[in-house]
C-alpha cells in the first residue's frame, strides 16, 4: 500500500516521538496517582500540564520552523523530551515530576510542531499522517503491553524519553529548513499570508473541543475499566493494547482509501461513531462492554484524525495551518483529563460519556462544513478539483505537459471542430462548455 522508496521515514520517526505522550496518558496519569500517592485530579493536573506545554510550544513555534530549520528545533525536541521524561521518571519529588513533565511536554511539542510542518509540504500529507498514526499506535500498543507487568510511576516516561533518543539519529535526514511554496514577485506578500483564515479558524476551534472529549474520557479510561467495571490492571492493559492494535487496523483502512470518500465523510461520520463509543465505553460495567466501547472507539478515533491532520495539512502548503490547529487540538488534550476527572467527579462515569458524546455531535456539523468548503490544497494552475481536493491535473503537470493543455475552471467557451474519417464535409463548428469538455469519460452529460 505504501511505497518505500517515497515513504518520510525520518517524519513517521518524529511524528512518533511527539505524539506518543498524548497517547500513553491514561496509564502515565494512572501511574503518577498510584507510585506518587496523588488525588485523581492531582494527576489529571499533571497529565494536563504535560499537553499544555505541548500545546504551547506549537503556538510559539508555528511559523518559526522554516527561519530555524526543521533539523535544529527537531532535536532542540527530542533533546528535551529526553530531559524531561527521564528526568521525571527518575524521580519521586512532586515537584520535580511537574517540572520534567513540563520540560518533555515542551519537547514532544516541538517535535510534533516540524513533524507537522514537514509533513504539510509533502506531496500526500494524508498519507504521511496516517504512517505516523500507524507508528505511534503500534509502539503504544507495545508499551501498554509491557508496563501494567512492572513496578514504578515512572515507566511510561522513560519510555517517552528512550523513543526520542531513539529518534534522534534520524534527524540527521531533515532538512536544515522547511521549503515553502513557490513564489514570483509580487506573489510573495500573498503567500506570507494565511490562506483559508475563516475555515482555518473554525477547524481549529472544533478541533479543541473535538480532542478535549476524547481525552476526558482517555485520561481516565484506566479508572473506568479498574473502579468501575471491576478489572484488574494487567487486563485494562490488555484492552487497551488490543483497542490501539485496532487502531492499527482503522489507520490502515485510511491510507487505503485515500480520498477515495472525500474528507466530510470520515470526518463526519467518524465523530458520529465516536461519540456513541464513547457513551458506551463511560457507561461499561463490565469487560464487555468496556472493551467493545474501547476497541471501537479506539478503531475510529485514528482514521478520523489522520483526515482531520490531512485536512489542517492542505489549508497551507506552508504547514502553519497544520500546526496551529495541532496545537488547538492539544490545548483540548491538555484541557481533557482534568475536565473527565471533573465530570466524573461530580455526575459520575455514566453522565460523563453522555455529557462528552453530545458535545461530539455537536461538533461534528462544523468539522464537516469545513471540510466540504475547502476540499485540500490550492489548485496548480489549469487545474480541475475533483472530491477529495486533489486536482485533476496534477498529472499533467507533475510530468512537465503544458498547464495549458487543461482547460481551467470558468474559461471561456472554445469552439470545437468535428474532423470526420470518412471524407464527408466537415460541420459547422459546435461551442461545448469547458466544463463538458473534461468530463470524466462515461460521465453523464
Amino acid at each position: 500500500m505504501f511505497a518505500p522508496r517515497t515513504t518520510p521515514w525520518p517524519l513517521v520517526a518524529l511524528f512518533t516521538a511527539g505524539y506518543l505522550a498524548p497517547y500513553l496518558l491514561p496509564t502515565t496519569v494512572g501511574r503518577l496517582e498510584r507510585g506518587l500517592a496523588l488525588s485523581a485530579t492531582q494527576a489529571g493536573a499533571v497529565g494536563s500540564a504535560l499537553l499544555l506545554s505541548s500545546a504551547t510550544a506549537g503556538f510559539l513555534l508555528a511559523s518559526r520552523v522554516e527561519r530555524a530549520g526543521a533539523r535544529t528545533l527537531a532535536r532542540l525536541g527530542l533533546l528535551l523530551a529526553a530531559v524531561g521524561y527521564g528526568g521525571a521518571a527518575l524521580t519521586t519529588s512532586v515537584p520535580a515530576v511537574v517540572a520534567g513533565a513540563v520540560i518533555g511536554g515542551f519537547g514532544s511539542g516541538t517535535a510534533t510542531t516540524v513533524a507537522a510542518t514537514r509533513i504539510a509540504a509533502e506531496r500526500d500529507p494524508h498519507r504521511a499522517s496516517a504512517l505516523g498514526l500507524l507508528s505511534v499506535s503500534a509502539l503504544a500498543g507495545v508499551v501498554y503491553l509491557t508496563v501494567p507487568r512492572l513496578p514504578g510511576h515512572g515507566l511510561t516516561l522513560a519510555a517517552i524519553a528512550l523513543t526520542a533518543l531513539a529518534v534522534w539519529p534520524l534527524t540527521s535526514r531533515l532538512p536544515a529548513g522547511t521549503p515553502g511554496p513557490r513564489r514570483t514577485g509580487a506573489g510573495d506578500t500573498a503567500a506570507a499570508r494565511l490562506p483559508h483564515r475563516r475555515s482555518g479558524a473554525v477547524l481549529a476551534g472544533t478541533m479543541l473541543l473535538w480532542s478535549l472529549a476524547q481525552n476526558a474520557l482517555w485520561g481516565v479510561s484506566g479508572r473506568i475499566g479498574v473502579g468501575q467495571a471491576h478489572l484488574s490492571e494487567p487486563t485494562v492493559g490488555v484492552v487497551f493494547a488490543v483497542a490501539l492494535g485496532a487502531g492499527l487496523l482503522g489507520v490502515l483502512g485510511a491510507g487505503a482509501l485515500g480520498s477515495r470518500l472525500g474528507r466530510a465523510l470520515p470526518i463526519g461520520g467518524g465523530t458520529v461513531l465516536i461519540a456513541g463509543c464513547i457513551a458506551l465505553s463511560a457507561s461499561a460495567t463490565g469487560l464487555g462492554g468496556f472493551a467493545t466501547g474501547e476497541i471501537a472507539w479506539n478503531t475510529v478515533y485514528p482514521v478520523v484524525l489522520s483526515y482531520l491532520i490531512g485536512l489542517a495539512a492542505s489549508l497551507d502548503p506552508r504547514g502553519r495551518w497544520a500546526v496551529l490547529v495541532g496545537s488547538a487540538s492539544s490545548l483540548g488534550t491538555a484541557a481533557g483529563p482534568l475536565t473527565g476527572s471533573v465530570l466524573s467527579a461530580q455526575a459520575g462515569f455514566p453522565v460523563m460519556g453522555a455529557v462528552l458524546g453530545t458535545g461530539l455531535l455537536l461538533v461534528a456539523l462544523p468539522m464537516t462544513a469545513v471540510a466540504l468548503h475547502t476540499g485540500g490544497r490550492p489548485l496548480l494552475p489549469g487545474a480541475v478539483r475533483r472530491r477529495g481536493g486533489h486536482p485533476a491535473a496534477v498529472v499533467a503537470a507533475a510530468t512537465g505537459t503544458p498547464t495549458g493543455a487543461v482547460p481551467e475552471v470558468g474559461a471561456p467557451e472554445q469552439p470545437v471542430v468535428e474532423i470526420p474519417l470518412d471524407g464527408t464535409p466537415a460541420p459547422a463548428r459546435r461551442t461545448y462548455d469547458t466544463a463538458a469538455a473534461t468530463r470524466a469519460p462515461g460521465a453523464p452529460h
